[in-house]
């Protein structure tokens, strides 16, 4: 039987382990290769190859985590480096009638989920985001022709602790 010690010691190491590989903490630009990202951080939901031959690798953390992680790695292998892309400044960089979808996603990664919306002839991705500690969300709407309509970012009211008297 595991004494309550190797257990917590157990528990201790397998969140360490997780929280290593989140964010790529330990990845070296300029040395780590594009299999020792893969190998912390688990197989990306996304690859873009660019022109160049380098190539970006999306590592989204979602559903209920708040980033998405872009690595940035050399045609030779080589990791450049390694960026979160949820943030406000990227959000700044919208452009209604003018950005892709196809801009969007190389920006941000694929979204927690896409929807159909029921009256307009629109997809609206979903991103949960983070702002110096606040969970938030951010809604991008694309038309049919994948053209960007709208952006709403807004607190995320979804992810806020129950309050008021509690019901008997």
């Amino acid at each position: 039987m595991m004494t309550m010690r190797l257990f917590c010691a157990v528990v201790v190491f397998a969140v360490l382990a997780g929280c290593a590989s989140y964010d790529g903490r330990g990845l070296v630009p300029g040395k780590s290769t594009a299999a020792e990202v893969e190998g912390l951080m688990g197989v990306p939901a996304m690859r873009v190859a660019n022109p160049d031959g380098s190539g970006t690798l999306y590592f989204p953390r979602g559903p209920y985590g708040r980033h998405t992680y872009a690595v940035i790695v050399g045609a030779d292998g080589v990791m450049r480096g390694i960026e979160q892309r949820l943030t406000l400044e990227n959000v700044k960089k919208l452009v209604r009638g003018e950005t892709t979808a196809k801009q969007a996603r190389e920006l941000f990664g694929p979204p927690n989920r896409i929807v159909r919306a029921a009256r307009f002839p629109v997809d609206v991705w979903e991103y949960r985001t983070l702002d110096y500690q606040e969970k938030r969300v951010l809604w991008i709407e694309f038309s049919d022709d994948g053209i960007l309509r709208g952006v709403i970012e807004m607190h995320d009211f979804e992810s806020d602790e129950p309050t008021g008297a509690s019901m008997p």
